[in-house]
């Protein structure tokens, strides 16, 4: 069984508390015996994938596969065909270059529910959203990339992992993911379609 869960704000990715006021998986009746394959922070938003199945977990996760990760990241400024360029290419962050991405601006921009709790908005500076294409997960690489080309991130959320996307599952809401689903999440992450992003 894979399950497709849209991870809301403020909900952490794993079942038992940390000490901390956010929600946890337990709130939201999964089937018992599955766990999350990944993880979401916190405060970022979107798709996360939970299975009975074991290994999984390395086959979808194995950065080998070079399975892609995409995310909507809204962000500080309009970030200039220049910084996409540099972003793309991959940047320094901490000590770590990250491998080159596909990164664009949403042409047109979505039209998403406001957060709550809001995101910070600042009268004087704009924000956008921009679309972020990966093939590695490093702890906080986007919002960390984003920061590095002078553009914050305010919101983030994972749209689609390889062949799977959130579509029109609502904030809250999981689906079990059907045969024909599994197939194309497991071809895209066979080794002829290992690529770089």
């Amino acid at each position: 069984m894979i399950l497709v869960f849209h991870k809301p704000y403020g909900v952490l990715s794993q079942f038992s508390p940390d000490g901390s006021p956010n929600r946890t998986l337990a709130d939201f009746s999964f089937p018992k015996e599955v766990y999350p394959i990944g993880r979401l922070d916190a405060d970022s938003e979107g798709l996360l994938l939970l299975s009975d199945e074991p290994g999984l977990n390395n086959r979808l996760l194995d950065p080998q596969r070079g399975h892609r990760r995409r995310y909507w990241a809204q962000v500080e400024g309009i970030p200039t065909w220049k910084e996409l360029t540099d972003l793309s290419s991959g940047v320094l962050i901490q000590d770590y270059q990250t491998r080159p991405c596909h990164a664009w601006i949403l042409d047109p921009q979505p039209e998403i529910p406001p957060r709550i709790p809001p995101i910070r908005i600042r009268k004087n500076i704009p924000e956008c959203w921009i679309s972020m294409e990966l093939t590695e997960g490093k702890n906080r690489q986007v919002r960390r990339m984003t920061a590095a080309i002078g553009h914050p991130t305010l919101r983030l959320i994972r749209v689609g992992i390889s062949a799977l996307t959130l579509g029109d599952l609502s904030p809250g809401n999981w689906r079990e993911i059907g045969r024909g689903e599994q197939k194309l999440l497991f071809d895209s992450l066979s080794p002829g379609n290992t690529r770089e992003a």
